[in-house]
């Protein structure tokens, strides 16, 4: 069956791990977890369903479809806690400071910011422990950096040329598109220190660090990839003989 769209692909990832798959792969360990840090416009987006299609054909057999959650992943915090729709506006790395001025006319009570940090977190791990998953943002690489399964991405490219993407994929001019970028990278920046009490380009938290300006972001997720496997070998299958190569 073909699925479409980013969302039914992660409500389907959900699906599997019902409670008798779960008893099947009792046991077993769980797949990677990539988790993939980014400045605005480094094409993340695109990175993360090319490595998610380059993995999937060398997943094991017993284990979950590999899947990405960016922007799904807010709903999937909604779902996981029961949270009103009105608040997935509010579950995004900029939007927190806005939540004491509006909380009133949410919920008619004061829950503080660090609650939904804690939630969003609480799934991230969540999803981390099911494996073959790609998680984008939301300072994921912190919240999971005990876990022995992650591996962890940061993406950077130099302005000019984060620029005409943000353009194509919020449609706006080159103006709009500078400022979108300045206020997404504070924003992040912020994220972290704010919560995390980390700072989001410190190379030491990465794995890997790729330049998209200078890499296509389909080589950039091959790069990935293949040293994912490498590093998880076991967790994956290699039915075939196959040379890999970084085209």
């Amino acid at each position: 069956m073909i699925v479409k769209g980013a969302l039914e692909k992660a409500k389907l990832y959900i699906e599997s791990h019902t409670k008798d798959s779960d008893q099947k792969r009792k046991g077993a360990k769980p797949g990677p977890c990539i988790t993939l840090s980014r400045e605005t416009g480094a094409g993340a987006d695109k990175v993360a369903q090319a490595l998610v299609e380059f993995l999937q054909p060398y997943a094991d057999e017993s284990s979950v479809p590999w899947t990405m959650f960016d922007k799904n992943l807010i709903e999937k915090v909604l779902e996981d806690h029961h949270l009103p729709q009105k608040l997935e506006k509010y579950l995004v790395e900029d939007k927190l400071s806005e939540l004491k001025s509006t909380m009133n006319e949410l919920f008619g009570i004061h829950p503080h910011a660090w609650i939904l940090v804690s939630k969003t977190s609480s799934t991230i791990i969540q999803l981390a422990q099911k494996g073959n998953v790609v998680i984008v943002g939301r300072a994921a690489n912190v919240i999971t950096a005990k876990l022995k399964n992650t591996f962890h991405v940061r993406l950077v490219a130099p302005v000019e040329t984060r620029i005409p993407h943000v353009q194509e994929i919020y449609n706006l001019d080159r103006k709009g598109a500078i400022e979108f970028v300045k206020k997404e990278d504070l924003a992040r920046e912020n994220y972290f220190k704010k919560y995390f009490n980390k700072d989001i380009e410190d190379p030491l938290l990465y794995h890997m660090i790729i330049n998209t300006g200078k890499i296509p972001y389909e080589k950039a997720a091959r790069m990935i990839g293949l040293a994912v496997m490498e590093e998880f070998h076991e967790l994956f299958s290699f039915k075939e003989e196959k040379t890999y190569e970084i085209a």
